[in-house]
């Protein structure tokens, strides 16, 4: 069994709280902490968690591109068309522009 549980919740970037604002994007329950908060960035960083099996539904990033590090746990990432893609720590995702995918946590971690 994948057990991350703790390398998660004591990552090297805090959880974050429920992410309820955005629930209805994800199957199971995810967490968000803002990284960056400076309004002179346009650009948007955050620590994303995923409980065991959680994942987010299949969407589009419009007019720009979404970068993915996985930092603890075990997950998946998949673009349409391709096979689902095992993320472990270190692990470094660029998903570019209007790319259909999805991505979440294993069923165990």
């Amino acid at each position: 069994m994948d057990d991350h549980k703790s390398d998660v919740q004591d990552g090297i970037f805090a959880l974050g709280a429920k992410n309820t604002a955005y629930q209805k994007y994800f199957k199971g329950q995810s967490y968000l902490q803002s990284l960056v908060s400076d309004p002179n960035i346009n650009v948007s960083v955050s620590n994303v968690s995923f409980e065991p099996g959680c994942r987010n539904n299949w969407h589009q990033h419009i007019g720009g591109f979404q970068i993915l590090l996985a930092t603890a746990g075990v997950g998946w990432y998949q673009e349409e068309g391709k096979p689902a893609r095992k993320l472990h720590p270190g692990d470094v995702v660029v998903v570019h522009d209007s790319v259909k995918h999805w991505h979440g946590a294993t069923k165990n971690s």
